[in-house]
């Protein structure tokens, strides 16, 4: 009974039209493998190398003394508007 349950019901849809049906059933290995398939391969080599930049950029636009110098940025820019110096 057991293994009955482990199988998967149905078969794969012919044109899958959920976006994870999408995922589950786009060829991988074909477009990373495929000689000439060469964006895939960049992309994700880029996206590997690109991610530490993009990390250490969020910490320090999110960093705690960014986010008081912004608000007071704000805070004088409500005040100039309410002046009604524009």
């Amino acid at each position: 009974m057991a293994e009955e349950a482990a199988k998967p019901v149905g078969r794969p849809m012919k044109y899958p039209y959920t976006f994870s049906a999408k995922i589950a059933q786009f060829p991988y290995k074909l477009y990373f493998t495929h000689p000439n398939s060469w964006l895939y391969k960049y992309w994700a080599i880029s996206i590997v190398l690109c991610t530490p930049f993009f990390y250490k950029i969020h910490k320090a636009v999110n960093s705690p003394g960014n986010v008081a110098l912004w608000k007071e940025k704000e805070r004088l820019e409500a005040l100039e508007h309410e002046r009604g110096h524009h």
